[in-house]
């Protein structure tokens, strides 16, 4: 299976235009089965989506998991998930964070085989900490492996995620910040230790350069073999057929 992690900045691209199609385009060329999405929202009112649900359903094989709390909303606070056509989502919840910000999490557990949760943590590295020991509080309910994807918003490469030591590995791609010049691993992946990542990488694509202030980050991992594996797919819906819904053989894990 193949995850990626994506801060659209509510599809404003670094011309200061706000292209949902072009965020789209970069999206689908992920080759992804589950998106992540931060800032997918904007922030007033009642936070309207910033990529449409008409030009998803025209233009992508992705449909949003059902975590908005209205009907013109993606996410909460701004954090939303894309599954692809055909996966099986068995399950899928919102996850109130703590701190000065306003702040949330999403999950989505998929064929009661994988539980993934996408986060934007604070800005403020003590808002981290307690906003993921309430984050790994809230997964301690699904005995799922669990891989948490996100803008975790933490420059150093080992302080501030201390919660997650012990639990999950963290996955840094690469420099996914600014998106003209990156400097930053903002942008993360960790793993409970079920999962075994097998690649993970920076999109550095000319589009994804200027569709937003983040490059979108991916990683690829194998599910654990169950004996009677619940299908990764709705058999009885389009795309059912996909090979992107296909489970991948066990292998070591990547150093």
């Amino acid at each position: 299976m193949k995850l990626a992690s994506y801060n659209i900045r509510k599809a404003i691209g670094l011309d200061r235009r706000r292209k949902p199609g072009r965020i789209i385009d970069v999206i689908n060329a992920l080759d992804a089965d589950v998106v992540v999405l931060q800032e997918a929202d904007k922030r007033l009112g009642a936070r309207p989506t910033a990529l449409p649900r008409t030009m998803l359903e025209a233009h992508s094989d992705f449909t949003p998991a059902p975590v908005a709390g209205n009907d013109v909303s993606l996410g909460f606070h701004g954090n939303a998930i894309l599954v692809r056509k055909g996966l099986n989502i068995t399950n899928a919840r919102t996850i109130p964070l703590p701190g000065f910000e306003p702040r949330g999490a999403v999950a989505v557990e998929i064929a009661n085989r994988i539980n993934i949760a996408g986060v934007h943590l604070g800005l403020m590295r003590r808002h981290r900490r307690s906003q993921l020991a309430a984050l790994l509080a809230a997964l301690k309910d699904s005995n799922l492996p669990t891989a948490i994807l996100g803008d975790f918003n933490e420059w150093s490469p080992d302080s501030g995620l201390e919660a997650l030591q012990g639990h999950y590995a963290v996955i840094s791609p690469g420099h996914s910040y600014h998106a003209a010049r990156p400097l930053a691993a903002l942008d993360r992946v960790a793993l409970s230790p079920q999962l075994v990542l097998r690649h993970a990488g920076v999109s550095e694509t000319a589009l994804a350069r200027i569709a937003s202030d983040h490059l979108p980050i991916w990683a690829e991992l194998d599910l654990p073999a169950q004996e009677s594996a619940h299908p990764l797919i709705a058999l009885d819906t389009p795309g059912a057929d996909s090979p992107h819904a296909a489970n991948l053989p066990v292998a070591p894990p990547s150093r």
